[in-house]
């Protein structure tokens, strides 16, 4: 069998690379219209694929299916669908991310990932243990989450408490190497979570992309393209190899 060509993005300019499921969701879908919106071209990444990350400016890791539990020493727990294909795509891209000093930015099961990749593991089910707030979907931004004093997030969201919408029923547990906690609930679930040293990286447990209506919001998808943006520059300035 021949081996599964390297894809290489089509646009010219700033290019996001977006992981995301085989078939392209409406969240997938509203990430690419956020970041385009911000100036950047965007490539789809499905499962199995074999992108070039040198040829990306940045990595969006999108939500979806739970990562399978062995990734993080567990069996599985909860009746889920569970995508090891998308995994095992999610983690190659994100080693060469890191390797590259890519910015990426993960968005739910994309922020529970990366802290996976670190070393970190999840709370499978969190709905028995909530205590001040309800499980239920919430796509509105009705779910209080506040942001840690001299975190990115908190610069970028300029304001120490903001609303989110809530569509997890799982969280980060043990904190993944090299990472900080940035946003908590009232539950004291993480919400959000930096890189602590090496490249511009956060991960969001919520969606950001379903309220890019929002100016809060909306600078997020606008503060990763300025890093990718500083990112691309410093690259164009290093000597070729």
């Amino acid at each position: 069998m021949s081996e599964t060509p390297v894809e290489k993005p089509e646009h010219p300019g700033l290019t996001i690379g977006i992981s995301g499921p085989s078939r392209r969701s409406l969240a997938h879908r509203l990430i690419s219209l956020a970041l385009r919106l911000q100036g950047a071209r965007t490539h789809t990444i499905r499962p199995g694929s074999r992108v070039d990350v040198a040829l990306l400016d940045g990595l969006v890791l999108s939500g979806g299916t739970h990562v399978h539990p062995s990734r993080y020493g567990q069996q599985p727990m909860v009746t889920a669908n569970y995508d090891v294909r998308r995994d095992e795509t999610d983690f190659r891209i994100l080693s060469h991310a890191e390797s590259l000093g890519i910015p990426v930015l993960g968005i739910c099961r994309g922020a529970q990932l990366i802290n996976i990749f670190r070393g970190g593991s999840l709370c499978q089910n969190v709905t028995p243990l909530r205590k001040h707030t309800r499980h239920r979907p919430l796509l509105l931004p009705w779910q209080t989450v506040c942001l840690a004093k001299g975190s990115r997030l908190r610069e970028v969201m300029d304001d120490s408490v903001i609303g989110a919408n809530r569509i997890h029923s799982q969280a980060i547990k043990k904190l993944g190497r090299h990472l900080q906690v940035v946003a908590i609930d009232k539950d004291w679930f993480v919400q959000a979570i930096e890189n602590t040293t090496g490249q511009w990286l956060m991960g969001i447990q919520w969606h950001p992309e379903y309220l890019f209506y929002h100016r809060g919001h909306r600078r997020i998808f606008r503060h990763f393209v300025q890093a990718a943006e500083q990112r691309k520059l410093i690259r164009l300035d290093e000597p070729s190899p």
